[in-house]
C-alpha cells in the first residue's frame, strides 16, 4: 500500500521504554498514538505531564500541544495506524519460567483491527521464536491476515538505558530483524523516521537472540566481579582499587561492578528466557544459571555483613533498626523494578529487623506483584535526627543527589555495597564495605 511521506504509528505500554521512544517518533515528526491499559498514564499523558523522573515533563508538553502525541486505551484505534510496536513487559513467573502473557494479550487486542500493509513490530526482549511463532500465531488468528503477506512482522529489541545521558533513543543503534524481506524493508522504513543507525539482520530469531546476549554478557561478568568481591574481600583486598586498577589496561578488558544484586526488567529476568529456551533443544546453559546463583545470592551477603557490623557495635540483627538507602535498582531513576533492595528489606524482616527506606526518587513504594507487603511504605525524612536513630545505614543505591558527608557524619554504622563513601571522611570503625 502508498504509504504517506511521515506514517502514523501506534506504540502499546507507555512505560520506560514505550514513552521515550514515543516522543522519539513524535520530535521526527511522525504522528504517535499511545495505547496503554492504565488509565491515569493515559490522562496524563494526553495533558502534557511525565509519570517517569528521567523524562522531562516539558518534552512531553511540547508534542502533545504541537499534536504530535495522543494516548489512548482504545485499542480499536489500532485501524488507523500504519505501524504498531509493541513495548509490554516480559517478567518472569513463581518458577522462573518466561511469561509472555502480556505480548500475547496484545496481539489478540491489536489483531481485530489490523489492516493490509500493517507493520507490527515486537520490542519486548523474549526467547527467540517469540515473534515467528507466538505473535504471529496470535495475529492471524484474531485478524484472518497472513504475516509475510498480508501484514508485515518484525521483532526490534528495546535498548533504552535510563537516566543514562550517553542513552539517547535516537542515537543508539536498532536491530531489526523481519519475518520476511519485505518485512524486515518496511520495518526499517518506519525506524528510519526517528532512529539515525539501524542494524539490519537476518530473522526475528537473530534479533532476538542479539538482545538476550547483550544481557547475558552482562549478567555473567556481574557474576564474576560479584564472586570476586567475595574471594578478595577475605584476602583484605578492595575489589574496587583492583578494578580501578585493571581498567586502566587499553585493550582486552571492560570494567564491571560489584554490587548488592541485580535489579530493573532485563539483566535479572532476560538470561533466563534462553535458559528456558534452550531446554527445548536439551542444551544445558551452565554460565547462565551459574551467574544467576551468584547474582541472587548477593543480598544474603550483604545481610550478613550488616550482622557483622552490628555485632562489632554489640547489636542484634534482631531489634536494630535499619535504614535502606536507595530502593530503585539503579542510580538516578524512579524505577525500583526487580531491586534488590526489596530482596534485602525481606531478609532483615525475617531476622527480626526493623527496617525503613529513603530514596529521593521513589517517596512512596507502588504495589509489585512480586512485593505487595512493601506497598505504601514511605520514604523517612532526611535530617541528622532520621538518619542518626538508625543503627545502621546500608547504600544499596548510590544516587549522586544524595549527600554522603552527611551519611558518614549523621550514620552510627553504615555498610556499603556500591564504594558510594569512597570520597568522603568517614570516621574510624564506622564504615563496612559489603
Amino acid at each position: 500500500m502508498d504509504k504517506p511521506l511521515q506514517p502514523k504509528i501506534a506504540i502499546v505500554g507507555l512505560g520506560y521504554v514505550g514513552l521515550p521512544l514515543s516522543l522519539q517518533f513524535a520530535r521526527s515528526g511522525v504522528r504517535v498514538l499511545g495505547l496503554d491499559v492504565d488509565s491515569d498514564k493515559v490522562e496524563a499523558l494526553n495533558q502534557g505531564r511525565s509519570y517517569i523522573k528521567h523524562v522531562p515533563p516539558e518534552t512531553v508538553t511540547e508534542e502533545v500541544k504541537a499534536g504530535r502525541l495522543e494516548a489512548t486505551t482504545d485499542f480499536t484505534r489500532v485501524g488507523e495506524v500504519d505501524a504498531v510496536l509493541i513495548c509490554v513487559p516480559t517478567p518472569l513467573n513463581k518458577n522462573r519460567e518466561p511469561d509472555i502473557s502480556f505480548i500475547v494479550e496484545t496481539g489478540r487486542a491489536i489483531a481485530p483491527h489490523l489492516r493490509q500493509g500493517t507493520v507490527v513490530i515486537l520490542e519486548s526482549t523474549t526467547y527467540p521464536g517469540t515473534t515467528d511463532e507466538d505473535l504471529r500465531v496470535v495475529l492471524e488468528a484474531g485478524s484472518g491476515l497472513t504475516a509475510g503477506k498480508d501484514f508485515h512482522l518484525a521483532f526490534s529489541p528495546e535498548r533504552e538505558d535510563p537516566a543514562n545521558p550517553a542513552s539517547k533513543v535516537g542515537e543508539v543503534p536498532k536491530l531489526v530483524g523481519g519475518l520476511t524481506a519485505a518485512c524486515l524493508e518496511k520495518a526499517v522504513w518506519i525506524y528510519g523516521r526517528a532512529i539515525k543507525t539501524l542494524v539490519p539482520v537476518s530473522s526475528c530469531r537473530v534479533a532476538e537472540a542479539a538482545k538476550l546476549l547483550e544481557n547475558i554478557f552482562r549478567s555473567v561478568n556481574i557474576a564474576l566481579v560479584n564472586e570476586l568481591k567475595l574471594v578478595y574481600g577475605s584476602m583484605g583486598i578492595d575489589i574496587w582499587e583492583v578494578i580501578e586498577a585493571a581498567k586502566t589496561k587499553p585493550f582486552g578488558f571492560m570494567a564491571f561492578y560489584p554490587g548488592p544484586g541485580l535489579g530493573g526488567h532485563c539483566i535479572p529476568i532476560d538470561p533466563f528466557y534462553l535458559t528456558w529456551k534452550a531446554r527445548e533443544y536439551e542444551r544445558s546453559t551452565r554460565f547462565i544459571e551459574l551467574a544467576g546463583e551468584i547474582n541472587t545470592s548477593m543480598p544474603v551477603h550483604v545481610v550478613e555483613r550488616l550482622g557483622e557490623a552490628l555485632n562489632f557495635a554489640r547489636k542484634p540483627l534482631n531489634g536494630s533498626r535499619v535504614l535502606i538507602l536507595g530502593l530503585a535498582y539503579k542510580p538516578n531513576v524512579d524505577d525500583e523494578r526487580e531491586s534488590p533492595s526489596y530482596r534485602v528489606m525481606d531478609l532483615l524482616k525475617q531476622r527480626g529487623t526493623a527496617v525503613a527506606y529513603y530514596d529521593p526518587y521513589v517517596p512512596v513504594i507502588r504495589p509489585t506483584r512480586e512485593h505487595p507487603h512493601w506497598a505504601g511504605t514511605e520514604s523517612v525524612p532526611w535530617n541528622r535526627a532520621s538518619i542518626a536513630g538508625f543503627d545502621a545505614v546500608v547504600i544499596l543505591t548510590a544516587h549522586s543527589c544524595v549527600n554522603y558527608q552527611e551519611v558518614a557524619d549523621w550514620a552510627q554504622c553504615i555498610v556499603d555495597t556500591r564504594n558510594a563513601m569512597t570520597a568522603v571522611h568517614v570516621a574510624p570503625g564506622k564504615l563496612w564495605k559489603a
